[in-house]
């Protein structure tokens, strides 16, 4: 398949939600020294009430259910929440539409939760800490400022806007809202985008990946990319990952 038809077939691929799985053997993503699923599943396991924030569509709580405990979760991306809603309202789960631009402020009283799971999802620390109870546990994992900085300097666009979001900062983060960080991991392990409508299709489901993208004005780069792509097997890249466990004193 020639480059232009691998990148008009991404730009009218349908998906819904963070279901990342339409990308499935054309983006590699090696696993981290950790195993957040199985992490999140024994917290919720002896939780008695979970919030997750950023659900996506819900697929990844809905792995984790059903759950002993009352569920929450939010969602700032209006598309999601309906997507959400549908898979996770059948199964106990109140969904709660927030705000992208105030992730400084949730909807829930002081001391709610014992249990906040965040998978890569944007987060207040300070609100983190107000609505856990005495003894809560929040269980992150962050994608990093340098996740995939291979991809944007192959098409020539900015670096990351996040460049500064690491395991340092976020702990840092943490402590300062008055919990105890228990664990704190970091990994950047491998990856690799294995043809042009891989990354197109990907700049589409995440597009704060490269601010200001816009394929149809850069269709030149990515012609350029696929010529490089079918010359050396693929793209290259390195996710950036990182995890916090912390506690809130009791």
């Amino acid at each position: 398949m020639d480059g232009d038809e691998l990148i008009e077939r991404a730009l009218s691929t349908d998906f819904e939600g963070w279901d990342f799985s339409v990308l499935s053997g054309r983006l590699t993503e090696g696993d981290p020294d950790w195993d957040y699923e199985t992490s999140a599943a024994e917290a919720v396991a002896t939780a008695e009430a979970v919030l997750d924030m950023g659900t996506g569509g819900g697929e990844f709580l809905a792995r984790l259910l059903p759950a002993p405990g009352r569920v929450t979760a939010t969602e700032s991306y209006p598309p999601n929440v309906p997507v959400a809603r549908r898979r996770l309202e059948p199964l106990g789960v109140e969904v709660v539409a927030t705000d992208a631009d105030r992730d400084d402020v949730l909807p829930f009283e002081d001391a709610r939760f014992d249990l906040v799971l965040n998978r890569h999802e944007s987060f207040d620390a300070r609100e983190v800490a107000r609505i856990l109870r005495p003894g809560g546990v929040f269980l992150t994992q962050q994608v990093g400022g340098g996740d995939l900085s291979e991809l944007n300097a192959a098409l020539g666009g900015p670096a990351n806007p996040y460049g500064d979001w690491n395991l340092d900062a976020a702990a840092g983060l943490v402590a300062e809202a008055g919990l105890t960080v228990t664990t704190r991991r970091e990994a950047f392990p491998p990856g690799r985008f294995t043809d042009v409508g891989a990354v197109v299709l990907y700049l589409r489901m995440a597009p704060w990946q490269i601010d200001g993208w816009d394929p149809a004005a850069h269709r030149d780069r990515l012609s350029a990319l696929h010529d490089r792509m079918t010359a050396d097997g693929g793209l290259a890249v390195r996710h950036h990952r990182f995890l916090v466990v912390a506690r809130k004193p009791d």
